[in-house]
């Protein structure tokens, strides 16, 4: 039973994720299409838990949700301006370039920013929340290999 839990919180993640995209309009960066993956893997991993009885596949859902949590923890950062994030979807100096050179920057880069936060409920932006919810999933899936135990 928890691992469907934990696949299904996975599932409302996505569908979630999903529905700020296409009903709100709100186009994901590259890092909020890599914290989707990880919760691809644990749903899947949740639907073949259903088949399958082993204590290694919760361990798979909790690394899943683990390694989305941690992507989103790193996302978060990049937002608040903790760290830089990848070259493909900050804002970065343009010291040095020329006006050739900054218009093949511009016209090059992606039209949503990793460093932008796009929606924040209670001061947290969509990564923070993601991170949160991704660890918890990460504890319900630890407690189900734990039971299998």
């Amino acid at each position: 039973m928890l691992v469907f839990i934990a696949a299904a919180g996975s599932a409302a993640l996505l569908i979630g994720a999903l529905g700020f995209q296409y009903i709100g309009g709100m186009p994901p960066c590259h890092l909020c299409y890599l914290q989707r993956y990880p919760h691809m893997v644990a749903v899947v991993i949740g639907v073949v838990a259903l088949f399958l009885s082993s204590r290694l596949l919760p361990i798979f859902g909790a690394l899943a949700a683990l390694t989305s949590a941690n992507i989103g923890v790193y996302h978060t950062g990049v937002e608040r301006g903790w760290w830089e994030g990848p070259t493909t979807c900050t804002s970065g100096a343009i010291d040095g370039l020329s006006a050739d050179a900054l218009l093949q920057q511009i016209m090059a880069a992606p039209m949503v920013r990793c460093d932008d936060v796009a929606w924040q409920m209670l001061g947290l932006s969509m990564a923070s929340w993601n991170a949160i919810a991704s660890l918890v999933l990460a504890l319900i899936w630890i407690t189900a290999a734990r039971r299998k135990a």
